[in-house]
């Protein structure tokens, strides 16, 4: 959104800065620091919260500020603030509580710490960013349903794969014609891969080995697709999405469906491995006026039925401030479910699994996660991935084998189990499908 920049000039020449409190220290959290705080003006990083001092100190560090004022109360956040002194801590909840943070972004990747932040800020009208793909794919819809109930703004990000597809979605609509696929470009794919395959990539650039085996594996592709389908009413052609692979130019996936059986499902979210340009996305849509073919035609779309839209890269934390500034300063949201779930993401054994083991973490060595319709997830009692972690095996399973809650015994006392077992209560299976015939109705 163009407009951003201008609000946000007229911010920082009044001296009312738009206030961030970020929590999570990792790498991304890095990177969006020092976006913030030396290249968006009208824009002030007043808060790290991690659960290590240390890393929040040294996020600050790397984009040039030395001297964070660590703080432990929210009256010395509040002090902090009012000082023009970044703030560091290892509790959360103060940025919640605190007067004086517009907005906060969640930047930790993990559910359950996530979770407890978001609810907290949505129950204290405070604002949430969302950088956390893998609680917005696990509870997303039930999150918007609570921050609409209290009157805030929980939304994904730009910069996110899933927020640059929305924002191209959004685009070709707006401009008359139909999306009926959201895509993702993907370098690779394999289930199999573990921390241990992708510790050298992780190590050349300084990021953690789950998280980049969860990219490897195709968990957090499904998280992300999940969340676009969610937003869009679309769903999955089958389980793990077509994925195919094509070093071909994604123009030339117009070719490569059925439009008929598009609409049908209404629209699908996909992948395609190797295309170019990448790593980017791209939206496939039809038009239903001959007269508009006619100019699409000219202007070098092809003659359709599918005309090829893509944006050739996705910068993650460089668009994070902007996604900020759409939230406070336009009340806009940037990527959020549009009532019940459509796809879900479900557990699937990454190897030969036994009775008694304890799931490992997302990007770990014993699961992997898939895209499937949430009525088949619901139907068929799958487990979903965002709470498989630290789940107890009661029986063996066989490598590539779909979780069911069957399989497992949850652990006592989770937020995010309670806050599912809500989701599935508000959305019945059934209201996924209703509202998939309702969108490709209106279209």
């Amino acid at each position: 959104m163009i407009i951003v920049d201008r609000l946000l000039a007229e911010r920082a020449a009044a001296g009312r800065p738009v206030r961030v409190g970020m929590v999570g220290a990792g790498f991304m959290a890095r990177g969006i620091a020092n976006q913030i705080v030396n290249s968006t003006p009208g824009m002030d990083l007043v808060a790290i919260a991690n659960r290590t001092l240390a890393r929040a100190a040294a996020c600050y560090a790397e984009a040039g500020i030395t001297t964070p004022r660590a703080v432990s109360s929210v009256p010395a956040l509040e002090q902090a603030i009012r000082d023009g002194r970044p703030a560091i801590t290892d509790d959360p909840m103060l940025l919640v509580e605190a007067e004086g943070i517009d907005c906060l972004v969640d930047v930790t990747g993990a559910v359950e710490h996530g979770a407890r932040v978001t609810l907290a800020a949505i129950k204290a009208r405070r604002p949430v960013v969302s950088m956390n793909a893998e609680l917005d794919g696990t509870v997303g819809p039930l999150l918007r349903r609570m921050a609409d109930e209290a009157g805030v703004i929980f939304t994904g990000s730009d910069g996110d794969q899933p927020g640059v597809q929305m924002n191209l979605f959004r685009f070709v609509k707006s401009i008359g014609l139909t999306p009926l696929v959201c895509g993702n470009i993907k370098g690779l794919q394999d289930p199999y891969r573990t921390p241990v395959t992708q510790a050298a990539f992780a190590a050349k650039w300084g990021q953690d080995p789950h998280m980049v085996t969860s990219f490897a594996d195709g968990t957090k592709i499904s998280f992300e697709q999940a969340i676009v389908a969610n937003a869009t009413g679309m769903t999955v052609a089958k389980r793990g999405m077509l994925g195919r692979d094509h070093a071909g130019h994604v123009d030339e996936l117009t070719r490569m469906y059925d439009v008929a059986e598009l609409r049908r499902l209404g629209g699908v979210v996909d992948y395609v491995v190797g295309s170019k340009p990448g790593p980017g996305i791209y939206v496939l849509a039809t038009h239903d006026d001959p007269k508009q073919r006619h100019y699409l035609n000219l202007y070098k779309l092809g003659e359709g039925p599918l005309y090829s839209f893509y944006t050739p890269y996705h910068l993650c934390h460089f668009e994070v401030p902007i996604s900020v500034a759409r939230v406070v300063l336009c009340g806009d949201a940037v990527i959020q479910p549009l009532g019940a779930p459509m796809v879900d993401v479900v557990a699937t054994a990454k190897r030969a699994l036994r009775a008694g083991e304890v799931i490992d973490g997302l990007g770990g060595f014993m699961t992997y996660g898939e895209a499937e319709s949430y009525a088949t997830s619901r139907a068929q009692g799958l487990l979903p991935m965002g709470v498989a972690e630290g789940c107890r095996l009661k029986r063996d399973l066989p490598k590539d084998a779909a979780l069911t809650y069957a399989d497992v015994d949850l652990p006592a006392g989770r937020l995010i189990d309670r806050l599912r077992a809500e989701q599935d209560a508000m959305f019945p299976a059934t209201a996924s499908n209703d509202r998939q015939a309702r969108v490709a109705a209106a279209e």
